[in-house]
């Protein structure tokens, strides 16, 4: 054993495990890349071992100083493999995937099927789930590794742009729903209701408990209205808007939404794919469109189906709902809302915003938003480079109907053209794929950061909240 040998291997031998799987770990990490083939077998199986040596550590709760030490090593090492395995066949393991991106796979899919075919690449469906099962804080973060896979994808202009092609189809529900709801003029998803309402279809956000925020409850339902919405030929605009909600603070309230539950978060019940789902599925939906399968839609060589969205802001729009309306066509604010992105008290990244809210406020107070928590009054005039109107909190059916009929009176033909035009110099599909790409990789590790746990507790009260 070389010295590099020993001191790769110290903290393995400190923490009691096996001398000779110990030995045989640090003699199979990969150095290089050659052919395909060959690097799936050579990486796969160092992968195994891997994970052998680290199923002889105690649960992350139970690990001591030095057995803490080792799971760093194990992970830092096998992340490191996989970024290098990535970097050289990332392409080529998406098109054996995809069978040369002639089948469509979304991300939430694909982060499993990749691991069928490179075993300890990504975890298993097995292996998510018994991780899942655990609060935020007792994790070792497996899906990390779906981050990595899901970020050297999307890195790749061909693999990338077919991926987000994939997310911005329908989803299989989403047709027959379609029908039912152009016949009857209601749909109600559960966490997501649709009704026609004149020249509108409206969409209501509903978690009343959470004050409308976003989980795995709520994600499915808002992305198949959103399809539904957009489909729809009996409306020319769609309107997105949070119910009443039940909080005791603000009962009778509507409330545009709170972002991620971040009680669900804290509890471990916000599966990383989650965050990805969300941005590449129903919120680009909406500032894309849905997309069909023998159409890319980048808007200069293919397009999808789109309408105009209109967002209403009663209360308040925190986070995750924050960051639509940056993706929106008009936004109607009561006076007496506000708007905030707080994730630097939530130490994850707020979505798309990063690339999107400099164009609304410019670069200074963007990152004074995103990483200083600044508050936006709707009604002053920070706000208003978010919030095209304000209105009275107690006027708020009236002013949509008039916006209504403001924004279809001449049409939706021009509408969605200029929708698209403004797109193609603010975000072009291939801009939105780079980030798309950064975001999978950073936001991996923020969410199983520790610092993420100690944000929540200091400025949520996490340990105190009941699901």
């Amino acid at each position: 054993m070389t010295n590099d040998d020993a001191s790769t291997t110290a903290p393995m031998r400190a923490a009691g495990l096996p001398e000779e799987a110990t030995r045989e770990w640090a003699q199979a990490i990969p150095s290089a890349t050659a052919d395909y083939k060959g690097d799936l077998e050579n990486y796969c199986g160092f992968w195994h071992v891997a994970a052998r040596l680290f199923e002889a550590l105690p649960a992350k709760p139970k690990r001591n100083e030095a057995e803490r030490a080792a799971a760093a090593g194990l992970l830092l090492a096998a992340r490191a493999s996989r970024e290098l395995f990535l970097g050289a066949h990332a392409e080529r393991l998406y098109d054996e995937l995809t069978e040369r991106c002639s089948v469509f796979h979304r991300l939430d899919d694909l982060v499993y099927a990749a691991a069928e075919i490179a075993p300890g690449l990504t975890p298993t469906r097995r292996e998510v789930a018994a991780e899942a099962a655990l609060p935020q804080r007792d994790k070792d973060g497996v899906e990390i590794d779906q981050g990595l896979f899901l970020a050297h994808v999307l890195a790749r202009p061909r693999s990338g742009e077919h991926l987000c092609h994939a997310m911005l189809l329908p989803r299989p529900e989403s047709a027959a729903l379609a029908v039912e709801f152009a016949a009857k003029g209601a749909l109600d998803l559960g966490a997501a209701r649709l009704t026609r309402v004149g020249k509108a279809v409206h969409l209501d956000m509903i978690n009343p408990r959470f004050l409308n925020a976003e989980d795995t409850t709520t994600l499915g339902a808002t992305e198949i209205a959103v399809d539904v919405a957009t489909l729809d030929r009996t409306t020319e605009i769609a309107v997105m808007r949070g119910v009443v909600v039940e909080n005791e603070k603000y009962r009778g309230r509507r409330i545009f939404g709170a972002g991620v539950n971040l009680t669900h978060l804290y509890l471990g019940k916000i599966p990383f794919v989650w965050f990805m789902d969300r941005d590449l599925g129903y919120l680009h939906k909406v500032m894309r469109g849905v997309a069909s399968p023998n159409s890319v839609p980048d808007d200069v060589n293919g397009r999808g189906v789109e309408k105009p969205w209109l967002a209403v802001v009663d209360t308040f729009a925190i986070g995750g709902h924050c960051q639509t309306l940056l993706c929106v066509d008009f936004v109607l604010a009561a006076d007496d809302s506000y708007l905030t992105l707080p994730a630097r008290k939530e130490g994850i990244i707020p979505g798309f915003a990063n690339l999107r809210l400099p164009r609304f406020t410019g670069d200074r107070i963007a990152r004074q938003a995103i990483q200083y928590e600044r508050r936006l009054t709707c009604n002053s005039p920070d706000g208003r480079l978010i919030c095209d109107e304000i209105a009275p909190a107690a006027e708020m059916d009236s002013a949509i109907a008039r916006v209504v009929e403001g924004l279809t009176s001449s049409g939706a033909v021009s509408t969605i053209g200029n929708r698209r035009a403004f797109r193609v110099g603010q975000e072009p599909l291939d801009l939105f794929r780079r980030y798309a790409s950064v975001f999978a990789r950073e936001q991996a590790y923020c969410h199983f950061s520790p610092a993420l746990i100690a944000n929540l507790e200091r400025n949520w009260d996490a340990k105190n909240r009941k699901i």
